[in-house]
């Protein structure tokens, strides 16, 4: 039997924070399930660090169907869960069913890969609190009021907990990340 990995995303998620563990955990032999608020096509779009910009700047990006809806996601048919960023989190933290998921994968210690503004989802489902975490750094005001210890760093590991900036840490971040997997979800 196939050890499942479900990716919770939607529409103007960054697109290499999809793609790239959706590739990678395929690579290692996982089946990864991408999930959003409804079965559909997503528009995800490109973040990118230009010069003169105080931000990040963003383009339209590629599209990817989702597997399943949020609602139909049953948490323990899967054995860790991806949070990517973007600017998809600031509207997927508000849907109770994302909140669900994120809370059954916390309570159960379950592997949880979270990057950029991913942990803004993770924080509105009440499992950051006391825990270290890096997010994209304009975050940091938002993962100390949800309780955690924030840490401006490539990749954080706090217990099943993997947390990166954004994606040029996609390297340390998935390696972290699959050192956890493969000791909580070892493939056959």
């Amino acid at each position: 039997m196939a050890v499942k990995i479900l990716i919770v995303t939607g529409d103007a998620a960054e697109s290499l924070e999809v793609l790239y563990p959706y590739q990678r955990l395929r690579e290692e032999g996982y089946e990864v399930h991408i999930a959003a608020p409804s079965r559909k096509k997503l528009r995800f779009v490109v973040h990118d660090f230009e010069d003169g910009f105080d931000t990040y700047t963003e383009k339209p990006g590629y599209t990817w169907p989702a597997d399943l809806a949020f609602a139909e996601v049953v948490p323990e048919e899967y054995a860790a869960v991806v949070v990517p960023g973007g600017r998809a989190p600031e509207y997927l933290r508000n849907d109770a069913d994302v909140r669900r998921i994120l809370a059954a994968f916390a309570t159960a210690d379950k592997p949880i890969a979270q990057i950029c503004h991913g942990p803004l989802i993770t924080a509105a489902s009440g499992a950051l609190t006391g825990r270290r975490v890096t997010a994209y750094p304009a975050l940091e005001p938002d993962m100390e009021a949800a309780g955690a210890r924030f840490e401006d760093s490539e990749a954080v590991v706090d217990g099943t907990l993997v947390s990166a900036r954004a994606w040029p840490d996609h390297s340390a971040w998935m390696r972290e990340f699959l050192t956890v997997l493969r000791a909580k979800a070892p493939l056959a």
